[in-house]
């Protein structure tokens, strides 16, 4: 689906880094879907803990950030209202929280929930410190997706509540029309660089160091070439590595043939705040990216459209999905509350319309997605996302990105003589840690 906007509409943005969430300020969406922030008896139907949790003085902890707290006030309070189990929401710094989670929680002193992005789910079930959640019927209700990247070895840990993956936005100023391969987005760009229309061909942004792994991946994954095998059940399979496959090898020779001494497609030297600034300086007509950055983009009163993730190759491009949700620990002494609240409260429609008002993530409910989909962008972002595949929540990924993304960089630097096999070697490097 391609959309396209005349550079009034808003979307809200998001500072993302791999493994986390950013505490980032919100802006408001201007056309999103929504409703009042506290929930309706009809809005979903009672899961199996409805009745688990009576009346109680009892106080549950949920750990939050700044953006999320206000959203979470109203259904807070209608719990109490209804169980007589007050909730207090902590705002905690995004930054550190996973890490002070799995410390906090075995002493007791962690909280009852926590909300944080599914990649958490493998270092938090490692650590024993995150309880497995009973859905029931509801999981029927969310995007199928989300539901998957919540499940960790075959079981679900997390009530998802938004999804989130990058796209490809066209300046329509310099390209008028989308494009369905990546060769033929690249020409299009190169042809307005010949024009004196723009600068750049293309434009996404690399980290110094590491690369991206995040927004390559959809052309990594139209060669074929995924980061581990996935099992039936969706899961991830840590101890099948996929990176070196036959698609991975020319995906690698790609890197060098896109890079500064190839096509200059992708430039080592643009960051991703340098990529953002040269966009909306109109210096050109693509930019890889997510959601979280549009905003900017509409505000500046650029004509934009969202495009679907060009295919480098045969595949599909894929992108990965990050899904945000609440999580339960495993060291509560008030499990049975903080499943009442978590699967049979935070899963209303008015608990994900209000967290969607103030964060702009698309919605994992499929009720509340519908609704926030009359605005164009949220709509062409979720279909989007609907083909991805979520980002791996096992421990692995700790050794993955460091070896994976600065040989990515190498690659495109120009510093690989033999770019295939440098990818063998890092697949290698990532094997032995991994098994370490």
């Amino acid at each position: 689906m391609t959309v396209r906007t005349d550079g009034s509409g808003a979307i809200t943005r998001r500072s993302f880094t791999l493994g986390a969430f950013g505490t980032s300020a919100a802006l408001m969406l201007a056309a999103c879907g929504g409703g009042s922030a506290t929930p309706s008896t009809s809005s979903a139907a009672a899961g199996s803990a409805s009745s688990a949790a009576p009346s109680t003085s009892t106080t549950l902890t949920l750990w939050v950030d700044a953006e999320r707290a206000p959203a979470l006030k109203s259904i807070a309070a209608k719990f109490k209202e209804d169980k007589g189990i007050e909730v207090k929401l902590v705002v905690k710094d995004f930054a550190a929280v996973r890490d002070d989670f799995i410390t906090q929680a075995p002493t007791g002193k962690g909280p009852d929930m926590l909300v944080g992005p599914h990649d958490w789910l493998g270092k938090m079930v490692q650590n024993g410190v995150v309880a497995p959640m009973q859905l029931g019927d509801k999981a029927s209700l969310f995007a199928e997706a989300s539901v998957q990247a919540m499940t960790y070895d075959g079981q679900v840990y997390g009530l998802p509540y938004a999804i989130e993956n990058i796209a490809l936005l066209r300046n329509t100023a310099l390209v008028a029309e989308p494009n369905e391969t990546f060769d033929e987005v690249v020409a299009a760009g190169q042809k307005a660089v010949a024009d004196g229309k723009a600068k750049y061909a293309f434009l996404v942004g690399l980290d110094p160091k590491q690369g991206d792994p995040y927004h390559l991946y959809p052309l990594q994954t139209s060669f074929g070439a995924p980061v581990f095998e996935q099992r039936p059940d969706g899961s991830y399979d840590p101890s099948q590595l996929t990176l070196a496959s036959d698609g991975g090898l020319k995906f690698a020779q790609k890197l060098a043939d896109w890079g500064d001494k190839g096509e200059k497609i992708f430039n080592s030297n643009i960051t991703g705040d340098i990529a953002k600034e040269k966009f909306l300086a109109g210096e050109s007509p693509y930019y890889l990216t997510g959601p979280w950055n549009v905003p900017a983009v509409a505000e500046k009163g650029i004509k934009f459209a969202v495009d679907p993730l060009p295919k480098a190759a045969e595949g599909d491009a894929q992108p990965f999905i990050g899904v945000n949700g609440f999580f339960i620990s495993a060291k509560s002494k008030n499990t049975l509350a903080a499943t009442e609240f978590v699967v049979n409260y935070l899963s209303l429609e008015d608990a994900q319309d209000a967290l969607f008002k103030v964060g702009g993530r698309p919605p994992a409910l499929t009720a509340s997605f519908d609704k926030a989909a009359t605005d164009e962008v949220v709509k062409a972002f979720g279909e989007i996302g609907a083909a991805g595949v979520p980002m791996p929540a096992v421990p692995a990924m700790d050794a993955v990105w460091a070896d994976w993304g600065g040989t990515q960089l190498n690659l495109i630097k120009g510093k690989e003589a033999d770019p295939a096999a440098a990818w063998k070697k890092m697949a290698a490097n990532i094997e032995k840690k991994i098994k370490a």
